[in-house]
């Protein structure tokens, strides 16, 4: 890859492997931190990464740097109890957004990345795969199961009113 085809993926990805990145950790600074050590990670290895591969390659250095980000600082917890999911929250949200927001911050790490990826980005599954070294029949039952979680969630009126 060359200097300007490198250019050319800080113009065309950035935006968007931080809109992923800061849907999982919710704190911008290290939002920030982990997508510019995705770029600069690219920029070592320019060499050996062709222009056509380099948008997975920048969510796949994302991802597992947003992995290490949080068990380094142990903000989120990576698995959360099935229970812990089915509770519901004392204070209505009337906002659709806002809504969607707590209905994915109740998901796995896992989960959320998996329906991130693939609803918001529109990866493939293979992609999705790649990125997150799971094969496509497990991305698919992985994101089955998230999806069932968010609508366990969002079809209780409770959590919606």
């Amino acid at each position: 890859m060359t200097e300007k085809e490198y250019n050319k993926c800080v113009d065309l990805y950035s935006d968007n492997v931080f809109r992923f990145i800061i849907k999982n950790l919710d704190h911008a600074e290290d939002a920030r931190d982990v997508v510019q050590n995705a770029f600069e990670i690219l920029w070592k290895h320019c060499q050996d990464v062709p222009f056509e591969k380099a948008k997975s390659y920048l969510f796949t250095v994302a991802y597992h740097n947003m992995i290490d980000h949080v068990r380094k600082n142990k903000r989120i917890t990576l698995v959360e109890q099935f229970k812990e999911e089915e509770k519901i929250a004392e204070h209505k949200v009337h906002n659709a957004r806002e809504v969607i927001q707590q209905a994915l911050a109740r998901l796995s790490e896992v989960q959320r990345s998996l329906i991130m990826l693939k609803d918001y980005e529109g990866y493939s599954y293979e992609e999705i795969g790649e990125i997150m070294e799971l094969n496509p029949s497990q991305v698919k039952v992985y994101l089955h199961r998230a999806r069932l979680h968010l609508k366990n969630y969002l079809v209780k009126m409770e959590n919606v009113l």
